[in-house]
């Protein structure tokens, strides 16, 4: 059986709290999805970053854009650029 694949792309804080039970309800269901997590890497504290995954009970992403800082233009360009 193929597995449907799955790219979930997070960079805001409130996108954190949407995806994450949809990536828990997709983990539980590994035989058919294959899930990636890419962060934009909008919020470049490191550490701010790793409390939205430890608080919700997220994997770190399998890919970091690192994107960093910004207006909302430079941003989406570095973003579609990566």
């Amino acid at each position: 059986m193929n597995k449907k694949k799955i790219i979930s792309v997070v960079g805001a804080r409130p996108n954190f709290m949407k995806i994450a039970p949809i990536l828990l309800e997709l983990s539980k269901h590994a035989e058919k999805f294959d899930s990636r997590l890419v962060h934009t890497g909008q919020h470049y504290d490191q550490a701010m970053s790793e409390v939205f995954f430890r608080d919700l009970g997220m994997k770190e992403p399998d890919h970091n854009l690192s994107v960093g800082s910004g207006s909302h233009a430079v941003q989406t360009a570095e973003i579609m650029k990566r």
